[in-house]
């Protein structure tokens, strides 16, 4: 039996070869788009859950039970050596994860004192920053919209905020800046998925350092329970998420696309939390998501950027890339 193949929407030379090139699923900046806003969803309804914990283990011990949970889940599917890492890339990734044990805390205390989209709009100030640091020519002026929505969903100048909870976010700021570049850079450097294998266990163990001395006490099987599923909605699924997305977003395309989660936090903190934004917060939902999804245009990384071989370093049963390559789709 004579098997024929059409060939149309093949070019000339897959139609004289008599096959068609795979074209990597989620390419390029939009592909970046899509992992950074499934990112911030799993995020900011991670956080939303975590508040709800507070009354049985506080903001910190809340933090503490994520970060321990999530480190265990990646050593066990990931199984990182010493032997995996050049000795810069190591420390990188260690700094990374005191950065993330930084920005969580801190994180989880602002919203322990002031609303969760309050709290994420502050936060966001970090990663503004970063894209006007980076950003050249028209790319800063996306910052504008954003920034001015980030006022308005802050609203300074009723004056009634928690100075410790607006600290604190201004905090995670500084750390969730730090983050960004340091995640760009191992995720360029190291292979697959073993720098969170790394960084978020060094955050764990931080996070023990600061609350477990107060909060161990409280600890129960149904926490702990409660824990694990909470560590693969936040920080698990999210960061490895990030990691492949700025693996195809610069720098500045991803911290301006970023402003899209005050927004998300605003929606989620409303349906979870029951927490009801004002008409000017309204207004800088429709700010920042229009300046994050204007970022993503052109936002593409240069292939040369993210060399590295990043297979999933995940165990046999579970599922890898469909063509069998070593470079999966996420990298251009």
């Amino acid at each position: 039996m004579i098997v024929r193949r059409s060939t149309r929407g093949m070019t000339t030379k897959e139609a004289v070869s008599g096959t068609r090139t795979a074209r990597p699923a989620l390419g390029g900046a939009q592909g970046g788009a899509l992992m950074a806003v499934g990112a911030m969803l799993c995020v900011q309804t991670g956080l939303a859950v975590s508040v709800q914990l507070f009354d049985r283990i506080g903001p910190l011990g809340a933090t503490w039970l994520r970060l321990m949970c999530a480190g265990v889940i990646l050593l066990v599917l990931v199984r990182p050596k010493p032997s995996d890492f050049a000795r810069r890339d190591l420390l990188a990734c260690m700094g990374l994860g005191v950065v993330t044990a930084g920005m969580m805390l801190l994180f989880m205390s602002a919203a322990a004192r002031i609303p969760l989209g309050t709290a994420s709009a502050l936060e966001f100030l970090g990663p503004l920053g970063v894209s006007l640091y980076a950003a050249r020519g028209r790319a800063r002026i996306w910052a504008l919209p954003a920034a001015a929505g980030v006022v308005l969903l802050t609203e300074p100048w009723h004056g009634g905020v928690d100075g410790v909870g607006v600290a604190c976010a201004l905090g995670a700021a500084v750390g969730w800046a730090g983050y960004i570049l340091l995640t760009q850079h191992v995720g360029d450097k190291v292979t697959g998925l073993k720098g969170l294998a790394v960084s978020l266990p060094t955050a764990a163990v931080v996070a023990t350092f600061v609350a477990a001395p107060t909060e161990a006490g409280d600890l129960t099987w149904q926490l702990l329970g409660i824990g694990l599923a909470l560590a693969v909605l936040h920080p698990v699924l999210p960061f490895s998420l990030e990691v492949a997305a700025l693996r195809r977003l610069a720098a500045n395309a991803f911290g301006v696309l970023m402003s899209v989660e005050p927004a998300i936090a605003v929606v989620i903190g409303l349906v979870i939390l029951g927490q009801v934004p004002g008409p000017l917060s309204v207004v800088g939902v429709l700010l920042v998501v229009g300046a994050g999804m204007a970022a993503t245009r052109g936002g593409a990384r240069d292939s040369a950027a993210a060399s590295v071989d990043v297979q999933t370093d995940l165990p046999a049963a579970l599922p890898r890339p469909a063509d069998g390559n070593r470079r999966p789709a996420y990298v251009d």
